[in-house]
């Protein structure tokens, strides 16, 4: 990912934030059958290895577990915030016209290669942990448990898991801290004043 200095995000903490603040991760392969990528719940565990490692499930039929299985490189993508950023924002517009539109976002890449399992015990363990996370905060969390044994059971068979300790971590986060302070500013308040939840959301970040 091209990342000027300016935007990088080089605390550790706060790349683990960020993915653990994705619901949805786009995990990217290469191998003998070109590019492939899925869409994928993903959980972090931040103390197993250096960089923390990502742990996630695939469906049977899906042919990437088989990259992984034969040591392709993996890529996962952690996208944040995004918004347009209008010329119109910055004061600068009128002193002297010099101004473009561009976008904002924050984002997080992890690399690695994978281990894949399909140990029911441990799949039952991955997915519980994952269906845990996402009905925390629900009135009443549906839990694995909660279906018949002998269902899950046919339904762990039919995916498998994997785990990818995080080789290497990049982040960025794009928000116009190229521009001076009164275009920031500028930008700030016009995402902020936008019913768009996206650019109020990357105003936020701004603050």
């Amino acid at each position: 990912m091209y990342t000027p200095n300016a935007f990088a995000i080089n605390d550790l903490n706060e790349l683990h934030q960020q993915i653990l603040g994705t619901r949805l991760a786009i995990l990217v392969t290469h191998g003998e059958q070109g590019l492939q990528a899925s869409h994928l719940p993903l959980l972090l565990n931040v103390n197993d290895g250096p960089h923390g490692t990502l742990y996630g499930h695939l469906a049977w039929a899906n042919p990437q577990w088989k990259e992984l299985q034969n040591g392709a490189q993996a890529l996962v993508i952690f996208a944040g915030a995004d918004a347009y950023v209008s010329p119109g924002f910055y004061p600068s517009k009128t002193e002297h016209g010099k101004v473009v539109p561009t976008w904002n976002y924050v984002a997080v890449h992890a690399y690695g290669t994978a281990e894949v399992f399909s140990d029911a015990d441990r799949l039952r363990d991955l997915v519980s942990a994952l269906t845990d996370r996402h009905e925390s905060g629900r009135a009443s969390p549906w839990k694995v448990a909660d279906a018949p044994a002998d269902y899950i059971d046919g339904m762990l068979k039919a995916i498998v898991g994997f785990a990818l300790p995080i080789q290497r971590l990049e982040g960025k986060r794009k928000l116009s801290q190229n521009r001076n302070a009164a275009d920031i500013a500028g930008v700030r308040e016009g995402l902020a004043a936008s019913p768009d939840a996206h650019d109020q959301a990357l105003a936020h970040l701004m603050r």
